[in-house]
């Protein structure tokens, strides 16, 4: 039989990283996240396995959680095969480099106050510098298309199914030969909503001896994606129509993007009052450019607008601010502005100076789309927070706060639930990327409601299918 360790996103949201050793054959992982947030595991702990013996990786899709140890795997030896889709790959390219200029940063910052201490030896290193992040790169990467097989030895192959969760996303087949029979495993990777503002919907999978399922919000069901789209056009246009400004962290990749194209269709609707929008974040426009290069894999909507003026986020109001000095001169505009910033926890980035020239002003407004993880400023605004403090300054927040959800790219409970009854075959379920006690309740929704035999995976314990 085969043996599957997952040594990352067990028993825990973040950190996707799964290697499937087969019998006389490649070993494969599947993704090399980071661990995110508070969890028991450190990004700088040895992996487990030696990376030198992986012989091919394959990537879910692009966000750091499930690529942001991809570079650490290179620096300890990995050199071999990597399939993911195209646009995973452009987007995994922003996404590193900015992971690794953060590290560096920071590393920076903390050597400086640690010198006045002496207490440099105290401070670690990066996980990984600018230049390991661009040594991802230049290994032998396969590019996949959705739906079509990808050989990866005699009998063993695996193909691509749009999870519909950001631009690349898959749910991964792996199917191979053990002692004469074929077998498949399924990774579901990242799952995303059946309706989505840019996305075209998760497509389905047939077939699996056992099924690697993420459980992120298996406990529970979203929001109405339309009450939600509702409630923040309400919030856009009160607070321009009382000369206010609008700021709204968000995250680079995907919710950015969703929130262009539902501005640009108020804007066609005519819902939108006269204003500026100003997409403030080089990582963002980098995303967005990317998304615009692969309008194939966008929803209807999207491809409309393309048709429509060429362009499938572009509309008069829209500006793009990339360098430095462009985001500055967004402090001259006193009132009818939209600011899309980062980053979406506003744990740092350009919305923090946004915040320090526009929080003490009633007129304007917050508006959070993302969640907040505790700890974080958003976190502590969304909390009611009458102050904080932004470069040694205490700001007021007089603003007005929103927290819309509804916005998740992932799948609810009811969501994950229609989308495994589609399999035709399903012999095991195994959970991952979710906390412990929502996977208890989903655990049980499944052998409710579709009488599946369910196992929640536990960090490097042996899978056995």
């Amino acid at each position: 039989m085969t043996p599957i360790q997952s040594f990352g996103a067990a028993e825990t949201v973040t950190g996707s990283c799964h290697l499937l050793q087969l019998k006389n054959g490649p070993k494969i992982l599947i993704d090399c996240g980071m661990f995110q947030g508070h969890t028991d595991h450190d990004n700088s702990d040895p992996f487990g396995f030696d990376p030198k013996e992986v012989d091919i990786l394959l990537i879910t899709h692009a966000h750091l959680d499930h690529v942001g140890r991809i570079p650490k795997l290179v620096k300890e030896g990995f050199d071999g095969r990597i399939i993911s889709l195209r646009a995973t790959m452009e987007l995994a390219e922003v996404i590193l480099l900015d992971s690794a200029k953060i590290m560096q940063e920071d590393y920076k910052t903390h050597y400086k106050k640690a010198q006045r201490r002496g207490e440099e030896e105290k401070v670690h290193l990066p996980l990984y510098d600018l230049d390991d992040a661009r040594d991802v790169f230049d290994l032998n990467i396969q590019y996949a298309e959705y739906d079509k097989p990808i050989s990866m030895g005699k009998n063993l192959h695996a193909t691509f199914r749009n999870a519909g969760h950001i631009l690349g996303s898959a749910t991964i087949q792996i199917d191979f030969e053990e002692e004469g029979v074929m077998k498949t495993v399924v990774f579901s990777g990242d799952l995303g909503n059946q309706k989505d503002l840019i996305l075209q919907s998760p497509e389905y999978v047939k077939k699996a001896d056992a099924l690697y399922i993420e459980s992120t919000y298996g406990d529970r069901n979203h929001r109405s994606l339309d009450a939600s789209i509702e409630e923040f056009k309400k919030a856009v246009k009160d607070t321009l129509i009382n000369q206010g400004n609008v700021i709204i962290p968000s995250f680079a990749v995907e919710r950015t993007q969703e929130l262009l194209l539902l501005l640009k269709q108020m804007y066609y609707d005519k819902e939108l009052p006269t204003c500026k929008i100003f997409l403030d974040s080089p990582m963002a426009i980098r995303a967005t450019r990317i998304y615009s290069q692969y309008v194939q894999e966008l929803n209807e909507v999207a491809n409309d607008f393309l048709e429509r003026d060429g362009s499938v986020f572009d509309f008069p109001y829209l500006e793009y601010t990339l360098k430095g000095e462009d985001s500055m001169k967004i402090n001259d505009e006193e009132s009818g502005c939209i600011i899309i910033a980062g980053s979406g926890m506003c744990t740092g980035g350009r919305i923090l100076h946004h915040f320090k020239h526009r929080l003490w002003n009633p007129r304007n407004s917050v508006i959070f789309v993302g969640y907040q993880a505790v700890g974080t400023l958003g976190r502590l605004m969304v909390d009611g927070a009458e102050s904080i403090r932004i470069y040694r300054e205490e700001i007021k927040v007089n603003a007005k706060i929103y927290m819309i959800n509804g916005f998740s790219a992932h799948a609810d409970q009811q969501e994950l639930l229609a989308w495994m009854g589609q399999f035709e075959q399903l012999d095991k379920v195994f959970l991952i990327h979710g906390e412990r006690d929502k996977q208890e309740v989903f655990k049980t929704a499944i052998e409710d409601k579709l009488h599946k035999t369910v196992h929640i995976v536990e960090h490097a314990e042996g899978v056995w299918i």
